[in-house]
């Protein structure tokens, strides 16, 4: 039975290295399928909204949209800083508040400490810039 058993090992092994092998390359894609997925699905988002402002008479750059919810929290509660833009290259919060990206729609949480005024400054990469304010209150 051992000699048996110490024939089949070295196939035993060949086998088993296969079917991992092969589970793993099945995860691999799986993941990049879902990857290329998520890049296509967001593609043909931001398409769509440069279409519709388009027919909306636009082209250039703009900041679509810059508010925060709700516009007063509490101290040490969080609020959603939301901003949208179109045909921009880059775009800036001060005072920062994390990674952001030139999106027709993108929020981030914040928790300021006190009263901030959040500016957007989105630019075009040919010198145009577009800024707007919001002012999101702290209260004790």
């Amino acid at each position: 039975m051992i000699r048996l058993l110490r024939r089949a090992l070295p196939y035993l092994a060949a086998v088993v290295a296969a079917v991992l092998l092969y589970d793993g390359w099945v995860f691999y894609s799986r993941r990049q399928y879902r990857l290329e997925a998520a890049r296509l699905r967001q593609e043909r988002e931001a398409e769509s909204a440069r279409r519709t402002i388009d027919a909306l008479g636009g082209g250039g750059l703009k900041v679509l949209n810059f508010y925060a919810t709700p516009g007063t929290i509490r101290k040490g509660d969080h609020a959603r800083l939301c901003y949208g833009v179109y045909a921009a290259k880059s775009v800036r919060i001060d005072p920062p508040v994390g990674e952001l990206r030139p999106v027709p729609a993108h929020c981030l949480e914040v928790a300021p400490a006190s009263t901030t005024e959040y500016v957007l400054t989105a630019e075009d990469g040919a010198g145009n810039k577009e800024s707007e304010r919001v002012l999101l209150r702290v209260v004790r």
